[in-house]
């Protein structure tokens, strides 16, 4: 949350938070499916109780600054920052996609974008919802068969690594009217080079510095 809330004081449009339910089924903020990297707890989200989670330290393993900072759940996020900035939710499975619908419909007016690598789970949130915002994330194999795949699920966005976007790429989506967002732009000199190619945003690691460099980056285009 302390990371989320920096973001918003230095004026970045938007979060991207990875999801994993709890044993429980409550959608909780954490990157990865297991606890031993970013908490002082081991073993799986998904073998955890929300009440366990919420007990561990989430915040030692980047700075003693943010010693006993908790684990927040999707709610509490969307409770803090819903009409602040929008929110990439970034989902591993499809039962977490399910409960997170669930939990979007209290949140009406949050500005949310759902992507996934996971291109069936995307497909099966299409068919529960035909509104939904979906984004396609992309870091391996024929970027053609997924740009087709997002435009056949009506994705709103199109998610590259940085070392894959290319010029035909960005032509592609551009004929497609599918914006593109790169992931993980820290040097405002890369974020110019991509700009000028035709890159729509990013997500980064340093929003200070790629905001800082904001009016070189409009000068590019």
């Amino acid at each position: 949350m302390a990371a989320f809330s920096a973001a918003v004081e230095l004026g970045a449009d938007g979060l991207e938070l990875d999801i994993h339910l709890s044993r429980d089924g409550i959608p909780v903020v954490i990157h990865d499916e297991s606890l031993e990297r970013t908490t002082d707890g081991q073993g799986l989200v998904a073998d955890a109780s929300l009440k366990q989670l919420q007990q561990l330290d989430a915040g030692s393993w980047f700075s003693p600054e943010f010693m006993r900072a908790p684990l927040p759940t999707l709610a509490e996020v969307l409770s803090a920052f819903t009409g602040k900035l929008s929110l990439n939710l970034e989902l591993k499975e499809y039962s977490t996609g399910v409960e997170v619908l669930s939990l979007l419909r209290l949140h009406p007016d949050a500005e949310i974008i759902i992507s996934s690598f996971d291109y069936d789970l995307l497909k099966g949130l299409r068919s529960l919802n035909e509104a939904l915002p979906l984004a396609v994330l992309f870091d391996d194999g024929n970027w053609r068969q997924a740009v087709r795949f997002a435009n056949e699920i009506s994705a709103c966005a199109f998610h590259p690594a940085d070392n894959l976007v290319c010029r035909r790429m960005l032509s592609a989506c551009r004929k497609l009217g599918l914006p593109v967002s790169v992931w993980t732009v820290d040097r405002p000199e890369q974020a110019r080079s991509l700009v000028r190619m035709g890159v729509s945003g990013f997500f980064t690691n340093d929003p200070g510095a790629l905001l800082s460099a904001r009016p070189t980056l409009v000068s590019a285009l």
